[in-house]
């Protein structure tokens, strides 16, 4: 009797990039990662930019996908995305290099840091970091302090202002 197996599809607005028959799946979600066998309940979830991988009898694939959205429903799991790469297709001097252009632009980004602006460097952030981690040469994680923030509050500083203030 063969293993219970299920469809994976990854579309982006080019096409479909990949079409697979597999038995198990874990992708990124904005909630964290998540992993799929076949007979998983139906769901909807938001993708964020990372690795897509998937199991077909002994063998594990790695993909890059970027933010979107993956639907499961019986015996089949959609990847909807705006970006796909496989690791052949990952050339790492390029990525590097746009990882620094997009790393060197956030670190002097000084317009609204909700915008759309900010958000396309971001992407391109997380994109090239993904793209790295899937050639197997990731980069170091980036950390955005608060102190990027024009409009942060320093909550340590106001708390302790507060209990110095006199009590009436």
């Amino acid at each position: 009797m063969a293993e219970a197996q299920f469809n994976l599809q990854i579309v982006t607005p080019e096409g479909v990039q990949l079409n697979e028959t597999i038995d198990e799946l874990t992708a990124p979600s904005v909630e964290g990662q998540f992993g799929v066998l076949p007979g998983h309940r139906p769901m909807l979830a938001a993708l964020a930019t990372g690795i897509i991988s998937y199991t077909k009898g002994n063998t594990t694939t790695q993909v890059a996908v970027g933010s979107g959205y993956v639907e499961i429903h019986e015996d089949k799991a959609v990847v909807l995305t705006d970006r796909f790469s496989t690791k052949a297709a990952v050339d790492p001097v390029r990525v590097r290099l746009d990882l620094k252009q997009a790393d060197e632009a956030l670190d002097h980004f000084e317009g609204d840091l909700g915008g759309t602006e900010h958000a396309e460097l971001v992407s391109r952030e997380l994109w090239a970091a993904a793209l790295l981690e899937l050639y197997g040469d990731p980069p170091p994680p980036t950390l955005r302090g608060f102190s990027e923030v024009a409009s942060s509050e320093n909550f340590v500083q106001t708390a302790a202002a507060s209990d110095e203030a006199p009590h009436e």
